[in-house]
């Protein structure tokens, strides 16, 4: 009796870390899947903000879920890109946590997805030194589209964070202030195998994961290095 027990143990050990990669190989690929839907939409990321971009976040399909209910929800990804002044190509994601409670009436009963553009060195300072908060830590606004993306001026306008958010097919600015959001460990944990920090993973020394490809490869696509 004993060696069986040793043995289901043994196994749930073994496959409860391969669940968990899996899980967070998912969100790469539903935020490759939001990311490329942002952009092809008139309404949604236009390409001459992201090329600004230091950094993004994309938070897929978040919606408001009973307190003690698990799930992949507020669940996302980091991206940033290489170089010392974040001016290259994009690098290894970091996985990353939205609060919920944060987001109040921001949501409703359907799913929403979040995109957020880091447009500055404070913006990125913030991100990566830990817990940050919009409109505390970070000043954010909704981000332009159309006509009026073409001359934003994000310094202009004091502002660290643009936000874009797209429910039920349909894209609308949300300022999300208030929204705060952290390094998610575990996920990291399960995605490299080992416990880094976000400015580890960013350095650019980190391998890309197979998982990671295709949301790279999107924004790299988009948004090629700086000159």
């Amino acid at each position: 009796m004993k060696s069986k027990f040793a043995v289901l143990a043994l196994g749930l050990a073994l496959a409860l870390p391969l669940v968990a990669q899996k899980k967070e190989e998912e969100r790469l690929a539903n935020a490759a899947t939001v990311l490329q839907q942002t952009l092809a939409d008139n309404n949604g990321l236009p390409k001459s903000i992201l090329d600004k971009a230091e950094c993004i976040l994309i938070f897929p399909s978040v919606k408001k879920v009973a307190i003690g209910v698990g799930g992949s929800y507020g669940k996302g990804a980091l991206v940033c890109r290489k170089g010392a002044t974040f001016n290259g190509s994009w690098g290894a994601p970091v996985m990353y946590s939205l609060d919920q409670g944060s987001l109040g009436v921001q949501l409703g009963s359907t799913a929403t997805d979040f995109v957020l553009v880091i447009m500055n060195q404070k913006g990125v300072d913030q991100i990566l030194n830990g817990k940050m908060k919009l409109g505390s830590n970070a000043a954010a606004a909704a981000g332009p589209t159309g006509a009026q993306a073409g001359s934003y001026n994000a310094a202009s306008m004091n502002v660290d964070v643009l936000t874009y958010s797209r429910s039920k097919g349909l894209f609308a600015g949300v300022s999300l202030e208030g929204a705060s959001m952290d390094t998610d460990k575990d996920a990291n944990k399960s995605l490299y195998g080992n416990d880094m920090s976000t400015k580890e993973i960013i350095s650019g020394n980190q391998p890309m994961t197979a998982s990671a490809k295709t949301l790279i490869g999107v924004l790299d696509k988009a948004s090629p290095a700086r000159k």
